[in-house]
């Protein structure tokens, strides 16, 4: 009996992902709980595995097919092994299957007898992505064997009946290429952009169409921090066994500043303002599929060696892809460190719907006056992006300058002052 192995629940307001990658094909034996697929969602990449023992009969839907919670990714047979499950396909055409055989030294013989086979391919019972793949390649159904259930053809099926079409017959798979003069297209790649990418695209242009939104710019000593975190960091990390880093730092005073500016901890909700009473810290973390914002939960309740464990936690986790929605959703306020990078100075786009957010940047050693004299030190350049419509010049200013007075004074952190 063959399990409809479908789209899982994808977490709140999630009700479509992209098929990012098939670990199966049909015919495969598959193992209880074993990975089947990759789902991409505007979010996060999820596995799905499969919920019995058995043979793989087809593949539903193709990679890139955009597939709704609850719809159909594959069908197993239960209990079926393997390699059985992979020859019953062919076995219906063992017939016609001889006819091809004394085809190539005709070049006519493989249209008439590619006809039987056509009988057997069910295009219109195909999945969505094989029926728009033969229309766009022009593969005629007689080149195709089915490998899917009740003749149904997967994008593989189509693909090697494209492969072993010759040549001069192959145009065809040619016009997804855009009209217009290209002189350099063979010197470029195109690639489709991924779910995670078209999401924050159209997140960020969201944050600049709707958000009145402006910068401000301060500058913070660093040399307090760095010297009391090269003081401690060896005592810090054998007791709670994380790096003592700059972010703790500054996940505690952005608090410090949130909790006396509570506007720009607030969100707005239609027409109202809705000002929140708890610090969940989003922490922008870049990624080879694109940059992910995971969340330190209650961070104002957390210690410092509490907050680099759950960073460095969150960090591992972005980079192996395995972030759940529940690490993604409910951020108050975000930091974003492009000084890692080497950034000197930028102006961070907001992370809607939240109201603001901090940029940290490059350290880099400076000249300043201090006490009147000419002193080398080593500084750093913050900018506070917001959402004029909540927060004003005034607010966003004197926020930027208490994260200034606690990275420069660490005690205050310390002592809460």
């Amino acid at each position: 009996m063959a399990v409809e192995i479908k789209v899982p629940a994808l977490g709140e307001s999630v009700t479509e992902a992209t098929v990012a990658k098939w670990l199966v094909k049909a015919g495969d034996a598959v193992a209880i709980d074993q990975p089947l697929c990759e789902l991409e969602t505007d979010k996060v990449t999820v596995e799905v595995n499969a919920t019995v023992a058995g043979s793989i009969v087809e593949l539903a839907v193709a990679e890139g097919a955009t597939v709704q919670v609850g719809g159909v990714l594959c069908h197993i047979e239960a209990g079926a092994a393997g390699a059985a499950a992979a020859k019953p396909a062919p076995a219906p055409a063992a017939a016609p299957a001889a006819v091809p055989k004394p085809a190539p030294a005709p070049v006519a013989a493989p249209a008439p007898a590619a006809i039987p086979a056509a009988a057997n391919v069910n295009i219109a019972a195909s999945g969505p992505a094989t029926r728009k793949l033969v229309e766009e390649t022009g593969v005629p159904p007689s080149a195709i064997q089915p490998t899917g259930k009740d003749g149904r053809a997967t994008k593989a099926d189509v693909m090697a009946a494209l492969s072993s079409i010759p040549a001069q017959s192959t145009p065809a798979a040619k016009p997804a290429v855009p009209a217009g003069p290209r002189p350099r297209a063979d010197r470029e790649e195109r690639v489709r952009m991924t779910r995670l990418r078209r999401t924050i695209a159209n997140r960020l242009k969201e944050a600049q169409n709707t958000a009145a939104m402006l910068t401000t710019f301060n500058e913070v000593d660093m040399t307090n921090v760095m010297a009391l975190r090269e003081r401690l960091k060896d005592d810090f990390e054998k007791k709670h066994g994380a790096r003592l880093g700059f972010m703790s730092f500054f996940v505690k005073a952005c608090i410090a500043g949130l909790k006396e500016l509570p506007a720009v901890n607030a969100e707005i909700e239609g027409d109202d303002l809705v000002y929140k009473n708890y610090y969940d810290i989003g922490v922008a973390v870049g990624t080879p599929q694109g940059l992910v914002v995971p969340v330190v939960r209650d961070a104002d309740q957390k210690s410092f060696g509490d907050i680099e464990k759950t960073i460095g936690e969150l960090g591992r986790k972005a980079r192996d892809g395995k972030l759940s929605i529940a690490d993604l959703t409910g951020g108050t306020f975000t930091i974003s460190n492009g000084g890692v990078y080497g950034s000197l100075m930028s102006t961070p786009i907001l992370n809607p719907p939240q109201s603001a957010i901090l940029g940290m940047h490059k350290i880099q050693q400076r000249p300043m006056v201090v006490g009147g004299e000419v002193k080398v030190r080593p500084m750093m350049y913050l900018a506070v992006s917001y959402d004029h419509r909540i927060i004003d010049g005034r607010e966003a200013v004197l926020f930027l300058v208490r994260v200034k007075e606690c990275i420069e004074d660490p005690e205050r952190l310390l002592l809460g002052v």
